[in-house]
């Protein structure tokens, strides 16, 4: 069980009647490709847009609400994650072409909607072939890779509040790099984007060529969470933490891939804590050598529990 609960004895007792999938006390490691942290008190895969909607509409003020996608970029700590946790699933998967548009629910794999814009001629999506995840969490950080991003292609985003819908043009997402300004209580559900019409043999060369470069470069085998640190303005992260002498170093179960050392990893046994810490140690290992302070990329979410918070300080 969790180390924290809602003031509630059963939370789900106080969720209004949804269409969509609920389980109480969920584990979230099978959810995360960390492979790590504990359960949601609540988790919730809405069936569509409107079973999500009644949910925000009538969920009290006080239960906090957390969206994951695919759980390539979060680390959810071992204390898990009161309230509500929201995961879009097959009901925002959806993705259809109209014209040189593009329009995707947020629960869409990045290289679904890749493959899709291929598939109708579309260039300046082959991008997402090379970013793990799902729509919505490349929205929210405004992802990119290979010299684009999101910003590069979004037009209008559709989401939900509490207050109800919200459309947002492209202006209102606050894009700057890796990052967007929109608040935390909206969660995206659908996006609009632009292609450009292109030639289908270019553009599966050039996903191709990605493909082949994450390979090769990248540790896709092992149970990470994707790019963990935001480049600094004029460096690569990779390069300080190479600088600083972390590639390989280890913390419990955790490990800087000593193929791309901005890539932290689960060789087993690995908590939470352990990842986090050894990523606090990147940092201030590289704070030390280089004077220049790494920002987390990864989405850390959740409560630690009293002895990882102790791992995590030490």
């Amino acid at each position: 069980m969790m180390a924290a609960k809602h003031k509630s004895d059963r939370l789900i007792d106080a969720l209004p009647s949804l269409r969509g999938r609920i389980a109480e006390d969920a584990a979230l490691s099978k959810l995360t490709w960390f492979r790590v942290g504990g359960p949601a008190e609540i988790l919730f895969r809405p069936a569509d847009v409107d079973d999500l909607a009644e949910l925000l509409a009538r969920l009290s003020a006080d239960i906090p609400v957390t969206v994951i996608g695919v759980g390539s970029n979060i680390l959810v700590r071992d204390g898990g994650i009161p309230g509500v946790v929201v995961r879009l699933g097959d009901g925002f998967a959806g993705v259809t072409v109209d014209g040189d548009q593009i329009i995707a629910g947020t629960g869409a794999s990045n290289l679904k909607i890749a493959g899709e814009a291929r598939d109708a001629g579309l260039t300046g999506f082959e991008f997402l072939s090379g970013i793990p995840g799902s729509l919505g969490g490349s929205l929210r950080m405004n992802a990119g890779a290979f010299g684009a991003e999101m910003a590069n292609i979004v037009n209008a985003v559709d989401a939900v509040g509490r207050a109800g819908p919200v459309q947002l043009g492209a202006d209102d997402m606050g894009f700057s790099y890796r990052h967007s300004d929109v608040d935390e209580n909206l969660i995206f559900v659908a996006a609009e984007m632009r292609g450009t019409p292109g030639d289908f043999g270019a553009i599966a060369s050039r996903m191709a060529e990605i493909q082949e470069e994450r390979g090769a470069s990248q540790p896709l085998k092992t149970p990470t969470g994707g790019s963990t640190f935001i480049n600094p303005e004029g460096h690569k992260a990779w390069e300080l933490i190479e600088e600083a002498g972390c590639r390989g170093l280890k913390r419990g179960g955790a490990m800087v891939s000593e193929k791309h050392c901005n890539f932290l990893i689960n060789t087993g046994s690995a908590t939470a804590a352990d990842i986090e810490g050894l990523g606090e140690e990147v940092r201030r290992r590289v704070m030390e050598e280089t004077g220049i302070r790494l920002e987390w990329e990864i989405r850390i979410i959740g409560i630690a529990d009293d002895a990882s918070l102790a791992e995590v300080q030490t």
